[in-house]
């Protein structure tokens, strides 16, 4: 492991690479306004009558989805963020032809908003929603003007959001194809995620190269070739002379 600290360093390792992965997590979205999940100030050191893991699993889901409801509402989806610098870099870097592919943890679709094509979501996202009986599909909009238990206007079923709950697999369509772009690239840069996810933190084996630019240390650090202390955004647009 080699720790970067000179930013001009930092863009040499990147503009060496002709084939880039990103893979990212929730630190990636926390300075467009939106609350990561396991830092000191994050959403599960937050009082609430449940766990965040017990209310966000599949279980919870099927048997009280009122209090789902209730919590996804308020902790979830009550934000209306705009990408960040970081996400516009990305989306320059890919116009360039220089970044395969985003490989995301985030359900927010903040990637897309900021003009990327390639997006990998493992854990799904909150703009798609689907009717567990008949599949008929609701938009983000929808979910927010309903409160309570929100069924199908069809059939009367659970509107269910498209994303990974805990007790359920991640697509496993969607990981392998994480895993062919990644075991295809030069170079994969991980940012903003403690890493501590599985399997997305077992993605980084398939690596030939990493690179790990994130605010704080993680167990992962060791393993990576480069690592970069700093914030997602404001990183990246410290780099954007370069990439642009």
């Amino acid at each position: 492991m080699e720790t970067i600290k000179d930013i001009k360093h930092l863009k040499t390792i990147i503009n060496e690479a002709n084939s880039i992965v990103f893979l990212g997590g929730a630190g990636t979205s926390t300075e467009s306004g939106i609350p990561d999940f396991r830092s000191e100030n994050g959403l599960y050191h937050q009082p609430h009558q449940y766990s965040p893991e017990k209310i966000l699993s599949h279980n919870f889901f099927f048997h009280q989805p009122k209090i789902f409801y209730e919590f996804y509402h308020t902790n979830i989806i009550n934000h209306n963020p705009s990408p960040n610098s970081g996400h516009y870099v990305l989306k320059r870097m890919e116009e360039k032809g220089q970044l395969k592919a985003i490989i995301t943890q985030n359900i927010d679709g903040l990637h897309q908003a900021a003009g990327s094509k390639n997006v990998i979501e493992l854990h799904g996202s909150i703009h798609r929603n689907h009717c567990v009986k008949c599949n008929q599909f609701y938009d983000l909009n929808y979910i927010k003007q309903h409160q309570g238990t929100i069924r199908c206007e069809n059939c009367g079923g659970l509107i269910k959001p498209d994303v990974v709950l805990y007790q359920e697999p991640l697509n496993e369509k969607t990981l392998l194809e994480a895993v062919s772009l990644i075991e295809s690239c030069d170079l994969l840069i991980i940012a903003g995620t403690s890493l501590n996810v599985y399997p997305a933190a077992g993605l980084l084996r398939y690596a030939k190269k990493t690179l790990l630019i994130n605010l704080t240390r993680t167990s992962k650090d060791i393993v990576c070739d480069y690592v970069y202390y700093g914030r997602f955004g404001e990183t990246f647009a410290k780099l954007y002379s370069t990439i642009d």
